[in-house]
């Protein structure tokens, strides 16, 4: 399992969701992916995706002045 680090920073709507599914077209289940980005959206976006294509939303965090979200990969079909 790894941990895919995605910097969405300085990206508006839709960009850090595009970032985060180009990572997770990359990605396996168990994977980790966590995206850093400055755009508010970016965590009731990520939790909204995780809920339409059944991966896990473990959290998010405001540091300075961007926010980190993790995300662990669980939806995709084998």
């Amino acid at each position: 399992m790894t941990t895919m680090n995605v910097d969405s920073r300085g990206t508006a709507c839709p960009g850090p969701i595009t970032d985060l599914i180009r990572a997770y077209k990359k990605s396996q289940n168990g994977d980790t992916i966590v995206i850093i980005a400055n755009d508010p959206g970016v965590v009731p976006d990520s939790k909204a995706w995780c809920e339409r294509t059944r991966n896990e939303f473990v959290g998010s965090k405001e540091v300075d002045n961007y926010f980190e979200v993790t995300l662990k990969v669980t939806g995709k079909k084998s």
